[in-house]
């Protein structure tokens, strides 16, 4: 990763005084992230998929919890001490293509020590549509390297583990962009693309070259003033994606656009999700019939 200092230094600047630091963690120090809640966003959702566009939502959820380091899981009894205070997304995405139904599920856990870890835990992710089921799963082992359970319907992927070496997920990028930009990997680094991406794409679970950059946003896709973009580009996949956000503590993210070349036909189309809504939620109490009314506040479908 080569990034120089006089690069990073341009990038510090175009943050508000006081706003960015490259070694304080928002969500560490922030009491908006400290308050029993979670953050709800909803956004409107334009998938590439065949050899068309389709319409769709997609529901982002950011809360913090304590996790189990050894087990990779909630830590629910505090009997084990190998805990750690987490920044936990749940991304759920549905669309539909002309008759049927698909539903994208996406779990990421990422430590908010980055000090002690690096990278995030544990990734869980699924691919639901009328042909079948696909379920990808990466667990941090050794440190460095990652463990990766990948169940799929279709003949060609089967049932599989492998195993990837020291790189970094963009799957836990959302997670490290709200903890602070410039905790973000920038310059030339070896990336796994998306679980859901891989199991749309079947691609073979890798790492890939990626050139990374964080810079000013200059587009009229998204309305805003002082946003910042984190953009990614697959050279050998044809793909990217630019991640809108605002450049000031908490960083919401404002929506993204994901360039990619259709499977079906060859063509390149654009993928975006924009934010429509945001509530900050004790969702896991909210349960009843008479708590209905924040889907319509949501405008959740």
């Amino acid at each position: 990763m080569k990034t120089s200092i006089f690069k990073i230094l341009f990038i510090i600047s175009l943050f508000p005084v006081g706003g960015i630091c490259a070694q304080i963690n928002n969500v560490a120090v922030n009491n908006y992230w400290s308050q029993g809640k979670a953050e709800v966003n909803v956004y409107e959702v334009s998938q590439n998929r065949y050899q068309e566009n389709h319409s769709g939502q997609l529901v982002s959820v950011f809360v913090t919890e304590d996790f189990l380091t050894d087990k990779q899981v909630k830590n629910e009894r505090y009997v084990n001490e190998n805990s750690a205070w987490i920044l936990k997304n749940i991304q759920l995405k549905k669309f539909t293509t002309g008759v049927y139904d698909y539903s994208l599920f996406n779990s990421v856990f990422t430590p908010i020590d980055r000090n002690k870890f690096p990278k995030s835990l544990k990734v869980s992710a699924s691919s639901q549509e009328w042909c079948g089921t696909m379920y990808t799963q990466f667990n941090l082992i050794s440190n460095t390297d990652y463990k990766v359970e990948h169940n799929s319907y279709f003949e060609t992927e089967g049932d599989k583990t492998t195993r990837i070496k020291k790189s970094y997920l963009e799957d836990e990028v959302f997670n490290v962009l709200r903890m602070n930009p410039l905790l973000l990997p920038l310059g030339t680094i070896q990336l796994i693309p998306p679980a859901n991406y891989i199991q749309l794409k079947h691609l073979q679970i890798q790492s890939y070259k990626a050139i990374t950059s964080l810079i000013p946003y200059d587009r009229k896709e998204i309305s805003g003033s002082n946003l910042m973009q984190y953009k990614i580009v697959y050279p050998q996949l044809k793909r990217s994606i630019r991640i809108v956000f605002e450049n000031k503590a908490p960083y919401k993210i404002m929506g993204w656009f994901e360039k990619f070349p259709s499977s079906f036909d060859g063509k390149t189309r654009t993928t975006s999700a924009i934010l429509k809504a945001q509530k900050m939620l004790p969702y896991w109490r909210q349960n009843s019939l008479k708590d209905a009314y924040l889907r319509k506040e949501l405008g959740l479908n």
